[in-house]
């Protein structure tokens, strides 16, 4: 069977899982529809979604559509889980953009639009809510010209929209007889297609069956973008757009004798702890109680495989998922028996049809505890599971003062995480105020040495490094000076694996990076010298190496696009000035303007929500990490979380058990 791997995009409110659940009605996986309101929808699991009427995870489900087996993935809306799309964005071959005829395009409408244009993924566009009170038709379609892309087509028009139901019917063009629609596909079309623009140019006749043709080549190259109209809640237009599905997006169908290749793209976990891996197969099969070789890349960026067998195999049929003896090329699996699996695990070969999934850093950290001290253990071992299930969940511990700190992307996230950790696991908790997470880098040059049984050296242990600072963004640089025999290979690797975990704390508590560490003495006794000197050691005289050279302290930051009407670009330039944005240039096209610079993360979120105030909700910024800057004036710190080897009598007491 063909198979089509699409998924559904909208900014909130737009009426996405509505529409996912009526495809999933008008093609009998389920008898009765769900509704958000109610809380009752197929796609949206958790009870926070039912809840607050957003999708959180991205849900997975199958229809069977004419004969093609089609895919679903619903996925987050929300800008606080705009990397829950991405992710999911590299297993799909197509998406439907919703936008509602009532609200128009919104600015996370933009933001998705602009990943999808990135991406290159072939989209459907679906004008819902048609039979609202105040819902737009062909303006709705200038719309999107205007703020999303000039290369769309309407493929049908409608005159009745803002009435309510039955009366709203889009009416479909014809290939054939609407020569005003065929002469806009052809212009359309003809700035990418060259015969197609000869052929006009020469005056040739172009029968609809070659224009439709071209228009379908353009749509799966992601040159082109359909638009349907239509009403998720009453179903109207909606057999148009499932009919389009299979027209225009592109169908997999590679053949299964190639090598076997796939994609970990989402997790779940049994009630027994037990793992579920989802798995987006570009090429190959995989086979019940198969051994299949699983491989990621290392902290160092070494490519490591591991081989595992697979337990229990289920594919996604009509909503349900059902055992399988083995699943093709181009589909989706459910598998147990990778028992250390992560999202973004390579299944079989590396290949240049799997897009790697790139995971975002949270910049933002708050503290969270258990309203009932008891469950402090059982909580972190709750966010540990979450975190191997989400790698956006970022986990840290502090050793000394028991305290858990959790990295998120915004606000919206520990709302997330509190629910999860309440309905899954039994745990009630509370945060304290979030902050941004900040970095250190060498401000210049240092030096220490301890040397075995030396001074009051107590290890039996010589260690020596240099530390230079690195050039921007490359993280931690770690050199010999000495000769790798000089130590048995196990108290090398005891050195470089310490150095690392040493420097995730620095002179002000923060991760150090951009750095170059040279290991220049070594020594050891043999036979007492254990790994434990050298990791008990190398703490003391790095840190004491880090001293000398200083560090500085600096603040993550974002690149920015922010687009705001013509007239409210000189309040959104002030409003950047007074929250420390730099503002790099400024281009005035059609009423908008357009707005770059970087901002300081730490106050992205909060500029982000008065745009919609000062700009009658016109206004829309796209951000991606843009590397640091150094914090001037007073400089943040951070609490240590472990024996500080910095006051080096109390750490001595603690790595020697002396207390």
């Amino acid at each position: 069977m063909k198979m089509i791997n699409i998924g559904i995009l909208a900014h909130v409110d737009a009426g996405k899982t509505s529409l996912a659940e009526r495809i999933l009605f008008d093609t009998n996986v389920i008898d009765e529809l769900g509704r958000v309101d109610q809380g009752n929808t197929q796609t949206d699991a958790m009870d926070l979604e039912r809840k607050r009427g957003i999708t959180i995870k991205a849900s997975v489900v199958s229809f069977d559509l004419g004969g093609y087996k089609v895919n679903l993935i619903d996925t987050p809306g929300h800008a606080d889980f705009i990397a829950e799309v991405e992710r999911s964005l590299n297993v799909l071959d197509s998406v439907i953009l919703v936008i509602s005829a009532v609200e128009g395009v919104q600015a996370q409408t933009k933001i998705l639009f602009s990943v999808l244009r990135r991406m290159g993924i072939p989209t459907i566009l679906f004008v819902n809510k048609i039979d609202r009170l105040g819902a737009q038709g062909e303006q709705a379609v200038e719309q999107i010209r205007a703020k999303l892309t000039p290369d769309v087509i309407s493929l049908c028009r409608i005159d009745d929209a803002g009435q309510k139901e039955a009366s709203v019917a889009p009416k479909r063009f014809d290939w054939d007889t609407d020569s005003a629609f065929l002469e806009q596909c052809i212009e359309l079309l003809s700035s990418h297609d060259e015969c197609l623009l000869e052929s006009y140019v020469n005056g040739e006749m172009l029968p609809g069956e070659r224009v439709e043709a071209a228009f379908r080549d353009q749509v799966r190259q992601a040159n082109a973008h359909p638009v349907y109209f239509g009403s998720a809640m009453t179903g109207v237009g909606v057999a148009d757009l499932l009919a389009g599905i299979t027209r225009w997006f592109p169908v997999n169908d590679e053949p299964e004798e190639t090598a076997l290749s796939g994609i970990v793209f989402k997790l779940e976990r049994e009630a027994s702890g037990e793992k579920i891996a989802y798995i987006r197969l570009f090429s190959g099969s995989l086979s019940l109680r198969e051994q299949v070789k699983v491989g990621r890349n290392n902290k160092q960026g070494e490519y490591e495989t591991y081989d595992c067998k697979i337990k229990k195999l289920h594919a996604l049929v009509n909503g349900k998922s059902v055992p399988a003896p083995k699943i093709g090329a181009g589909d989706l699996a459910k598998v147990w028996g990778l028992e250390d699996v992560r999202i973004g695990d390579i299944v079989g070969e590396q290949s240049s049809l799997i897009k790697q999934i790139s995971f975002a850093v949270p910049r933002m950290e708050t503290r969270i505890e258990a309203v009932d001290p008891s469950q402090t253990h059982h909580l972190y071992q709750a966010l540990v599971s979450m975190s191997e299930e989400d790698p956006l969940i970022q986990v840290v511990k502090d050793e000394i003062h028991q305290d858990l700190y959790i990295r998120i992307f915004g606000e919206v996230q520990k709302e997330v995480i509190e629910a999860a950790l309440q309905e899954t696991y039994a745990v009630n908790v509370r945060f304290s105020d979030t902050r941004t997470v900040c970095v250190e880098k060498p401000a210049g040059k240092g030096q220490a040495l301890e040397v075995i049984m030396e001074g009051d050296n107590p290890f039996y242990a010589t260690v020596g490094f240099r530390i230079d600072p690195g050039v921007p963004g490359s993280g931690i640089t770690y050199r010999l000076e000495v000769e790798l025999g000089s130590l048995p290979l196990a108290f090398h690797k005891a050195i470089e694996e310490t150095v690392r975990m040493t420097l995730m704390q620095g002179l002000y508590g923060w991760e150090v990076t951009d750095i170059i560490v040279t290991l220049t003495h070594t020594g050891y006794a043999s036979p007492v010298t254990t790994a434990g000197d050298f990791r008990k050691l190398v703490p003391l005289v790095l840190m004491d190496a880090l001293v000398q050279s200083g560090t500085e302290v600096y603040e993550p930051i974002y690149s920015y696009e922010l687009t705001v009407p013509e007239e409210a670009m000189s309040k959104a330039v002030f409003k950047l000035s007074a929250i420390q944005a730099v503002v790099c240039e400024t281009v005035v096209e059609n009423g908008m303007a357009l707005i770059t610079g970087t901002i300081p993360v730490g106050v992205t979120e909060s500029f982000k929500r008065s745009l919609h105030a000062f700009t009658q909700g016109e206004g829309f910024m796209m951000a991606e990490p843009a590397g640091f800057i150094q914090v001037h004036g007073d400089v943040p710190s951070r609490p240590r979380t472990d024996y500080n080897p910095m006051q080096r009598n109390e750490y001595l007491m603690h790595v020697m058990r002396a207390f």
